[in-house]
């Protein structure tokens, strides 16, 4: 179960960027190593808050309250749950 404290002020786009530079040092860590892995598809699912800074651009953001597959149960009237699939692409090579 995921502690809501840790969760707190995390903007979804973080979050996203945190997957990409953990996959990315993962990566990094294995070249030479004898046994590899391939990435296939990555499904993240948070339960996320929308709120609009009405004090300065009107932006609309979307910040993370939970995370994880047992998320759902715990969400608040006002919390979204969003669940999307990446797959993984080299930008450099254009390969997965």
């Amino acid at each position: 179960m995921a502690d809501e404290s840790f969760f707190e002020g995390i903007e979804l786009a973080e979050a996203v960027e945190a997957i990409r530079t953990g996959l990315t040092g993962a990566a990094t860590a294995g070249e030479g190593q004898e046994l590899g892995f391939d990435v296939g598809e990555i499904t993240m699912e948070f339960g996320i808050e929308m709120r609009k800074d009405v004090h300065g651009s009107g932006r609309v953001r979307a910040w993370v309250v939970e995370a994880g597959a047992d998320a759902s149960p715990r969400l608040l009237p006002r919390t979204h749950k969003v669940t999307f699939t990446l797959t993984p692409k080299d930008m450099r090579t254009g390969g997965s």
